[in-house]
């Protein structure tokens, strides 16, 4: 069994790594998460790729950088915190005074605490990011600020996992590893989902296959997509991009640009019992990489499943993101099991189909309760409500719902009236009666 607890330890691991959306934290991350899965795949796209409307930038690299004091004091390093440095900044080392400094410096006055998470990817700048209480505490006079950086032509790093099923079908898995030193926002995603291929390349069988990817948000969904579009437009029946899955907060449900694709009525159902009081998301409130794999022309089937959604929690995108108040082995344990089970609730969805006519005879199957044992009457109803719908063209997944009961706590019965052999089981929609079923003749 996967544990919170293994899943927390990995994000330990992985904390303190310089992420960016290139770069060579990037590949020490998948160095690691490939450890846990030796399936992944590690590929380098170079810098100046043409992609769709974008292009793969220059690749980032950072040695030191950090800010002296008028005393000679370092007051901001990069070393202690890598939040404190403006992702993508440009190298520079000048003395200027602190009225120039603070065009180049970043805190978050709502949140004084806190060093924000800034970014520059495709605009050159410098800068550096603190706790807006440092900020203010700042004295007059001449600051040395020093970043060591390299902007180069070299390339976009990324992950894949492809696991084989009897089906060519797949159901994918996207998550991100791009931003340094946050819990849920980051490490949350990359863990579970790492976790989640482990124990999917584990299973010795699979109905259909399985697409997992670790990637830059934005550039490198688009970088992927730009190369693997066609396959997965053909083969991807549903989708969940793995972001946020990490507190003890909440459960959050983000649905397709669609919102009726099988992603979305497994996400649903999941949820409501999982966690009945979720929260649902409009498609409006999009802001992960469900805006690529959803855009017109693209149309992937993907819905974001979550625990706090981004941007819904006060530490988004700051240092407070962390993993002793936010991010917990429970929370990581939840999110863990909200994936699984709607993966297994795919992989059980299935086509049953009655195979008698009219209502079976459940006493003579040993199926009907004895006089007074009366705590099977509402397990006898369910198996009765199971046989109702069972026409060949209702999905089990749909058969759940109408039932009132979690797809995964109907296999049992399923198990057992197909024994019976009260139903067959089809992979896809039939319309006709089964060849078994003699009709009688009529008087």
């Amino acid at each position: 069994m996967i544990t919170g607890k293994e899943i927390h330890n990995l994000a330990r691991r992985l904390w303190r790594i310089n992420r960016s959306i290139t770069g060579d934290g990037n590949r020490l991350t998948l160095d690691i998460l490939k450890e846990i899965c030796p399936e992944m795949k590690i590929y380098e796209v170079p810098s100046g790729t043409k992609v769709f409307d974008w292009t793969v930038p220059n690749e980032w690299n950072v040695k030191e950088a950090w800010i002296k004091d008028p005393s000679g004091n370092k007051i901001v390093d990069f070393e202690e915190c890598n939040l404190h440095l403006v992702g993508y900044s440009i190298p520079v080392h000048k003395t200027i005074n602190l009225k120039q400094l603070q065009n180049h410096l970043h805190s978050r006055p709502d949140l004084p605490s806190a060093i924000p998470y800034v970014t520059s990817y495709y605009n050159h700048y410098w800068g550096f990011c603190l706790s807006d209480l440092q900020r203010r505490s700042l004295c007059k006079g001449e600051y040395e600020v020093y970043v060591d950086s390299e902007l180069k032509n070299g390339s976009l790093t990324y992950g894949e996992i492809l696991l084989e099923g009897e089906s060519k079908q797949e159901i994918f898995l996207s998550t991100y590893i791009c931003h340094p030193s946050m819990a849920n926002n980051e490490l949350s995603g990359m863990t579970v989902t790492a976790y989640i291929a482990k124990w999917l390349a584990s299973l010795k069988q699979r109905q259909y296959s399985y697409r997992i990817i670790f990637i830059p948000e934005t550039i490198g969904s688009l970088t992927y997509l730009n190369k693997n579009l066609k396959k997965m437009k053909d083969n991807i029946i549903a989708g969940f991009n793995v972001s946020c899955v990490g507190d003890d907060r909440m459960y959050s449900y983000l649905p397709s640009r669609s919102g009726n694709s099988l992603a979305d009525q497994v996400a649903k159902h999941t949820l409501k019992f999982t966690s009945p009081d979720y929260r649902t998301f409009l498609w409006n409130d999009r802001g992960s990489d469900e805006r690529q794999y959803c855009a017109p022309g693209i149309d992937l089937p993907v819905v974001n499943m979550a625990r706090t959604k981004s941007k819904e929690y006060p530490e988004y995108h700051t240092s407070l993101d962390d993993l002793d108040n936010v991010v917990t082995p429970t929370g990581l344990h939840g999110g863990f099991k909200m994936i699984y089970k709607a993966i297994k609730s795919i992989e059980s969805n299935c086509y049953p189909q009655a195979s008698v006519l009219g209502e079976p005879n459940l006493g003579s199957r040993g199926l009907y309760p004895t006089l007074g044992a009366t705590k099977k009457i509402d397990s006898v109803h369910t198996l009765k409500n199971i046989l109702t719908y069972s026409d060949g063209k209702t999905s089990l997944l749909e058969i759940a719902e109408k039932c009132d009961v979690f797809i995964l706590d109907l296999l049992p019965t399923i198990k057992i009236l197909k024994e019976r052999n009260l139903l067959t089981i089809h992979n896809s929609p039939v319309f006709n009666f089964p060849n078994s079923i003699n009709m009688p003749e009529a008087p």
